[in-house]
């Protein structure tokens, strides 16, 4: 019972790492960019894999470890639904990832162009990160469910 709670703890103690981490990417874009602040973006996106790496485990150890039957999610369509939103947001996410890691080299001062792909790569993100608790609190209900 203990080890359950721990694990969801971790599971939402993660969620909110992932929102805070990609909102704060969200605020922080603009059209150009130090490679000092890129350099803090890349940092917040390290924070942002870290907790998307720990969620997984977490979410993987509730799935079939602890909790509810592994029956419960895999006979649930809207958890298919959930875990194919959470893979489109970790796709979404490898773009902005890599430009920051490629970009934050070199003089502090020295500006960078973003591209308008990296904002909607991380709006996109945004979107399907917001329709994920939908999805859970209808999956709490048992909706979705089939034989």
């Amino acid at each position: 019972m203990l080890l359950e709670i721990s694990i969801k703890y971790v599971h939402f103690l993660c969620i909110f790492a992932i929102v805070g981490a990609l909102v704060g990417e969200h605020l922080l874009l603009k059209p150009t960019l130090s490679r000092q602040e890129l350099r803090r973006l890349s940092r917040i996106d390290a924070i942002y894999g870290i907790s998307a790496l720990l969620l997984l485990a977490a979410g993987f150890t509730l799935w079939f470890g602890v909790g509810k039957p592994a029956d419960f999610y895999t006979k649930n369509w809207i958890f298919h639904l959930k875990i194919g939103l959470f893979v489109l947001i970790g796709l979404l996410s490898i773009y902005p990832t890599v430009f920051f890691l490629q970009q934050s080299k070199g003089q502090d001062e020295e500006l960078v162009s973003i591209p308008p792909l990296l904002v909607w790569c991380v709006r996109l993100e945004l979107l399907a990160l917001a329709i994920i608790p939908f999805c859970a609190s209808l999956m709490a209900r048992g909706i979705g469910t089939f034989a």
